[in-house]
């Protein structure tokens, strides 16, 4: 028997026990990658693993157990009957039962296209040829460049009728610059990559341009000052908005953070309870959205079963909605939206961002900066410190440029940009008319915690922030 065969049967055997809902993933990945740092290779990689996760609803609780690569359908049978006995239990004490909104059973295979076959070799020349640009650069002392990719293979069934198969593989390339001088260390580091092939970092998405970027920049950093801390205007680039969008409008639109079910470990949402209500400008539109090709979000169905749609969080500066499971979906009366994700087999789905982004306005961003009188130009993300509410929030960026009269001076490093949430939002006036989505691929969250993959982004947005050197 298959690990698909296995699922449909752990189905039959959790209805036949009292289960009043089940759902199993069979699920394999295969990895291959390598690390290159300063012209050496520093370590190959090549793992698999394939396993079963298996959630039951039973007397209105969860109950969940995986498995990995189990030898028997036995050894699955006493897992799940010992899962269905705990959820019972459990539900014995459980005040407020779950309820799930209900949704059209599915029966599909979705097969995702590669271009390029992401061979090792392949993937070799490309890390030794970054990796070699970077170095390049006089003052750069460190270069690191990693590139892996992924073969994921998911079956989805559960007690409802549905069937779905996912084939997809990621392909992730990470790239650091680090440049030294007279007792000064700068760094500027990107990762690029998407779902699909090696055309993911290749053609247009050319990483060896990328590499000889971050490579100047990290050594003009080193000649660059600090910034005086002050009000100002802001342009913030794509980049530096995805990581915007990705810690204060994607993470509290997530239902259960709503709902304060993630309070302990990773914070709530300040909007909580206000949806339908203005929380920004009229330039505020942001959509969460599965849809996008290529995005690391990338699915037409979500680990639900759940086709995949595209969500609109805010409208005109309107919350509209939230990320839903179809849990809180019941809880909300709103229909569950294809938001529910889990790294692997091994661990409970949890409502996660798909390709969190702000939709792109009528502004041309050379347009944007030449309307600003006294600024800064924030570009790509660094490091973001927001509290448990997603209400005040800094965020380093890798470098900026002051705006004078609409030019732009020189580089700017150490730099910090600080809000909040309500005030920053209702400062935006401008959104560009370019958009990008990037790749973040190491979002944590839960308890175990669970590390992600999504996209975010959005086009050039202007608002007014607080900005600061990191030393003051």
């Amino acid at each position: 028997m298959t690990l698909e065969d296995y699922a449909e049967k752990a189905v039959q055997i959790a209805l036949q026990h009292g289960s009043q809902y089940c759902d199993v993933r069979a699920e394999s990945v295969q990895t291959t990658g390598l690390v290159i740092e300063n012209g050496g290779v520093e370590n190959f990689l090549s793992s698999s693993d394939s396993g079963l996760g298996i959630r039951v609803l039973v007397n209105g609780a969860w109950g969940f157990c995986s498995m990995s690569d189990p030898k028997s359908f036995e050894l699955v049978q006493e897992s799940l009957l010992d899962t269905i006995k705990s959820a019972r239990h459990y539900s014995e004490n459980k005040k407020q039962k779950v309820r799930l909104a209900d949704v059209k059973s599915s029966i599909d295979s979705v097969n995702y296209q590669v271009k390029i076959f992401p061979s090792v070799e392949a993937m070799m020349k490309i890390a030794l040829e970054s990796d070699g640009i970077i170095k390049n650069t006089k003052r750069i002392i460190k270069s690191s460049v990693s590139i892996h990719h992924d073969k994921f293979h998911k079956y989805f069934v559960n007690s409802e009728g549905s069937k779905i198969i996912h084939n997809f593989d990621d392909v992730i390339a990470n790239l650091s610059a680090t440049a030294h001088y007279s007792g000064l260390t700068e760094s500027v580091n990107t990762t690029e990559g998407g779902r699909g092939g090696l055309e993911m970092i290749t053609g247009k998405n050319d990483i060896l341009a990328v590499a000889q970027s971050i490579s100047e920049k990290a050594d003009a950093l080193l000649d660059a000052p600090t910034v005086k801390e002050e009000k100002a205007t802001v342009v913030m680039n794509p980049d530096f908005v995805a990581l915007l969008t990705h810690e204060i409008l994607g993470h509290p639109s997530e239902a259960d953070r709503v709902l304060g079910k993630e309070m302990a470990w990773a914070g709530g949402a300040w909007w909580a309870g206000k949806i339908g209500t203005k929380i920004g400008s009229s330039e505020l539109n942001v959509i969460d959205d599965p849809t996008i090709p290529s995005s690391l979000g990338w699915y037409q169905y979500d680990d639900e079963g759940v086709p995949a749609t595209k969500k609109t969080l805010v409208k005109d500066g309107i919350l509209s909605t939230h990320m839903q499971s179809r849990e809180t979906a019941a809880l909300f009366d709103a229909p569950p939206n294809s938001s529910m994700r889990a790294t692997g087999y091994s661990f409970m789905p949890l409502i996660r961002m798909a390709c969190t982004c702000i939709e792109p306005g009528n502004w041309n961003p050379d347009e944007m900066i030449k309307d600003v009188k006294n600024g800064y130009l924030i570009c790509n993300m660094k490091i973001p410190s927001i509290d448990m509410m997603r209400y005040n929030w800094s965020i380093s960026c890798q470098y900026a440029q002051k705006i004078e009269n609409g030019e732009l001076g020189g580089l700017l490093r150490d730099v910090i940009v600080m809000g909040n949430s309500p005030e920053f939002f209702e400062s935006i006036d401008a959104r560009g008319k370019d958009f990008k989505v990037r790749p973040i691929a190491n979002c944590g969250k839960g308890d175990p915690m669970q590390v992600m993959r999504m996209g975010n982004g959005g086009p050039h947005i202007r608002g007014k922030s607080i900005v600061k050197s990191v030393a003051t």
